[in-house]
């Protein structure tokens, strides 16, 4: 393509400030999609002597994109009762744009009458995409533009993560997966489909669909066996006693699954490795714990790895605990134009994976877009350790966090010398799973509730990998429900069976 494709963004300006200004920021930082595009905004215009429906009409005209946002409010009407974004909108489709459109919010009773006619009209004539956020604005429309620039043939190949996943089918999408991630959006972020929505409808509407076909995110984020398509995409961790890489290798283990099940089990790897304090219960039924490193500082710095690496590369993420640091070290480089020093800076988000980064924004995985490197660095101030290093090292992007006087702080216990770290270190010897051993310890107190087993194992709040260790001691005969009959019951709390007791007690046969 020899020339860069306008894009205008219709909307009510007032509506959709924030929406507006962060679309135009997104496609100009995006590696892609700024080889392509450019942005009109009206108000980036300068003022003049042209009548403003004058101004907007004619640049409908020069665009090659109508980008189309409606919300709640229809907009300033002229004399024939008739908003500048209808204009707009009757104006692309009468020149043959290529029109795309995107709905705020699902609460049709709360929109204007003149915006659901407006809706309505759009919906007889394009497929439009809805929206709650503005990360769930910028995904759906990456998705969209990449899907216009492979029909007009300007790239050969979608991106990676929008691309189908040879050999993958909507068998391979785990239904249980999908739905518990599906239920803790809608929990945490207010998302649309609720657990029970069907697999295609989902993944469709999360854009993780190429030609029917789930695409290599979709594998990544809901597959039952990721591995099997994706060799590489595991995470391998690692713990030195030293401070450099050497053998023997104390503890070396090689996590595999969804992205999701990654970032839990290599969290959970240097959490249960790390020093740790433990408070009294004088505060709640679960003695409070506090680790020499942010638990949020560490489960960030995982996350960028895992949803901002490269997965066309053939190396994986390394988690690597030394004596005196964690190197977390993931495939690729940073996107153009961010450096290490930038990111010290407020800066956009820029993310490599787009479609696996809304799911994780979507089940709190990562909060506001662009902040998370800020998020870490003020974690550690507050922490009293020293504020999050980034380093660029060849092929590798490097994220390191110092501990705190080498890991040896006085009012910090070492795991390897406690007597319940050695319990813990057989059970997850024994359950394969350093998740499951901690929790089956923090029951032998007595019986917990979900969130009081969270706090107990140092969770900031009910988790995917203390759901999944429940189930896993469950269906192991190690813990049981209080309430048996009624499973879902607020008051529910687990408790350890005859055999759960057997194991902590090293009496298991």
């Amino acid at each position: 393509m020899s020339r860069t494709l306008r894009i205008f963004v219709s909307s009510v300006q007032r509506e959709f400030a924030d929406e507006r200004r962060a679309l135009r920021d997104f496609i100009e930082g995006d590696a892609l999609l700024r080889r392509f595009f450019e942005v009109f905004l009206f108000e980036d215009l300068p003022a003049s002597g042209r009548r403003a429906d004058e101004v907007y009409l004619a640049e409908v005209d020069r665009c090659d994109v109508y980008l189309g946002l409606l919300g709640n409010d229809y907009g300033h009407e002229d004399a024939a009762g008739v908003s500048p974004t209808e204009r707009e909108f009757d104006r692309a489709t009468t020149a043959g744009k290529e029109r795309l459109v995107f709905v705020k919010g699902d609460d049709d009773s709360v929109r204007h009458p003149k915006t659901r006619a407006l809706l309505s009209k759009a919906s007889r004539q394009v497929v439009w995409r809805q929206f709650g956020s503005i990360p769930e604005l910028t995904t759906s429309v990456y998705a969209s533009l990449v899907n216009h620039l492979a029909v007009l043939g300007a790239i050969r190949t979608r991106p990676f993560d929008a691309s189908a996943c040879p050999d993958a089918t909507l068998a391979d999408i785990s239904e249980e997966k999908l739905s518990d991630f599906l239920g803790r959006a809608q929990r945490s972020r207010g998302y649309a489909l609720g657990p029970d929505t069907p697999t295609d409808k989902a993944l469709a509407h999360l854009n993780l669909l190429d030609g029917g076909q789930p695409t290599h995110a979709a594998v990544l984020l809901f597959s039952r066996e990721p591995q099997r398509f994706l060799i590489t995409s595991e995470v391998k961790c690692l713990h030195f006693h030293g401070t450099e890489v050497g053998k023997p290798i104390p503890s070396y283990q090689i996590y595999r699954g969804t992205v999701f099940e990654l970032v839990d089990q290599a969290v959970d790897f240097v959490m249960s490795k790390i020093a740790r304090a433990v408070g009294t219960r004088a505060q709640g039924p679960a003695a409070p714990v506090t680790y020499e490193l942010p638990h949020d500082a560490v489960a960030e710095a995982i996350v960028n790895a895992v949803a901002h690496r490269d997965y066309a590369s053939n190396a994986s993420v390394q988690v690597m605990l030394f004596a005196d640091r964690l190197e977390v070290w993931n495939p690729g480089q940073l996107p153009p134009p961010l450096t290490p020093e930038l990111l010290r800076l407020p800066h956009a988000s820029i993310p490599r994976n787009p479609l696996i980064a809304e799911p994780l924004f979507l089940t709190r995985y990562v909060e506001k877009a662009g902040t998370g490197i800020l998020d870490m660095i003020k974690l550690c101030e507050a922490a009293g350790v020293p504020a999050p290093q980034f380093r660029q090292d060849g092929g590798q992007f490097v994220q390191t966090l110092r501990r705190p006087t080498g890991g040896d702080g006085a009012q910090f216990v070492r795991p390897e010398s406690g007597l319940e770290s050695g319990l813990e270190s057989r059970l997850e010897s024994r359950l394969g799973s350093a998740t499951s051993a901690r929790v089956l310890t923090a029951l032998a107190a007595g019986s917990l509730s979900r969130s009081a087993i969270a706090n107990a194992v140092g969770h900031k709040q009910i988790s995917g990998a203390i759901n999944r260790a429940i189930r896993e001691l469950l269906e192991r005969g190690l813990i049981e429900p209080t309430i048996p009959d009624k499973p879902r019951s607020r008051l529910q709390e687990y408790r350890l069976t005859d055999q759960g007791r057997a194991w902590v007690g090293g009496k298991e046969t």
